[in-house]
């Protein structure tokens, strides 16, 4: 793929072809389009998927090191990912990390600040700017400085924006049991002084994106009120995307579910579009916001059918929203894991390479 397709899709000028930004953990799948056995030669058998679809640009292994396959493995009960069973689930972890709703309240997150092995995703120490820095600068080449080249699409992702942050330290269903309680500001404001040390990092780093994740939305819309979230939420948003927005770098923000009815309230905190999942109208943002970053309008319920009339019909429509956006790329939003059929995948991907173009 152009380098620069990427970035340009970011910056709503995305080109004729059509960019993918697809979140794929089908091994299989992959073994069966290529012809290369992926848990044999995983190397080999990204690259090749990628010389096939070159607008994909999948994640390619370091090397061809054999994986164990999934009935070699230890079932670990928590469920399977890609090639490999999990270890642990996040909220399992949390449920039980406090013996009691008052223990929740009295918790400090500031007082904490190393959250190494904690299990919230992105692990590690928050209790400095400069330990966050130096944790996510070595991830990019040294004479980059505190500068990505132009045109580049190099990014820094953070998971924990503000509303993951309760959910994965006390668990989803305790997270509602505490979020009205009048001791939980505190805590929000904690948790918003650690990421204010993250986005000023962020800042620092040489990226031209910062890829903002939070699942402030289910598959039928908010979790929580627009009330309480233009209280606790939305406002830490616009500060914190502020910040590297400052430093010229460009927010796009990541959420699962519906989240037609946060829309506006993302965009007006400056983002520069959404990646999210089928369940969001995407033509009607298109429509509203001109040319913005607009991913995740593709079903994998859709692939899960193996109907070849039905995949058409989606990639059609996924191709008439991105004529009326130049932020538009083609994303099966609710993912390609590993229990989707190949021949789906397959037909996604030639269709794709077919008509995927503006």
């Amino acid at each position: 793929m152009d380098p620069t397709a990427r970035f340009l899709s970011y910056m709503g000028r995305g080109p004729k072809r059509i960019t993918h930004w697809e979140h794929w953990s089908n091994p299989d799948g992959a073994s069966w389009i290529t012809g290369i056995d992926y848990y044999e030669k995983p190397r080999s058998c990204m690259l090749r998927l990628n010389e096939m679809y070159p607008f994909l640009d999948f994640p390619v292994p370091p090397t061809d090191e054999p994986i164990p396959r999934i009935g070699e493995q230890e079932d670990k009960g928590h469920g399977r990912w890609g090639h490999v069973y999990r270890e642990s689930w996040q909220q399992d972890v949390a449920a039980t990390r406090f013996k009691s709703q008052e223990e929740m309240l009295a918790f400090s997150p500031l007082e904490q600040g190393d959250f190494t092995g904690w299990n919230v995703v992105v692990d590690g120490d928050f209790s400095s700017e400069e330990a966050i820095y130096q944790r996510f600068r070595k991830n990019y080449p040294a004479e980059w400085g505190q500068k990505a080249p132009q045109g580049a699409h190099a990014s820094v992702s953070f998971y924990n924006t503000m509303f993951q942050w309760p959910m994965l330290v006390f668990g989803y269903e305790n997270f509602l049991s505490l979020c009205m309680e009048p001791e939980f500001e505190r805590i929000m404001d904690e948790f918003a002084e650690i990421n204010r040390r993250v986005f000023c990092a962020f800042a620092r780093l040489p990226v031209n994106f910062v890829v903002s994740h939070d699942d402030i939305v289910l598959t039928r819309g908010p979790v929580c009120s627009p009330q309480w979230m233009r209280k606790f939420i939305f406002p830490r948003y616009e500060e914190f995307w502020g910040i590297v927005r400052d430093a010229g770098k460009e927010v796009l923000f990541m959420v699962d579910g519906c989240v037609d009815a946060f829309v506006d309230d993302v965009m007006a905190c400056g983002a520069r579009g959404i990646i999210s999942e089928p369940y969001t109208d995407y033509k009607t943002i298109a429509r509203k916001y001109e040319n913005c970053f607009i991913a995740g309008e593709g079903d994998n319920r859709v692939l899960m059918a193996n109907d070849p009339t039905r995949i058409r019909q989606m990639v059609e429509s996924m191709v008439e929203t991105a004529r009326m956006s130049g932020g538009y790329m083609m994303c099966i939003g609710n993912h390609i894991p590993f229990n989707v059929p190949p021949e789906a995948c397959k037909l996604y991907f030639d269709l794709s390479a077919e008509i995927g173009y503006r």
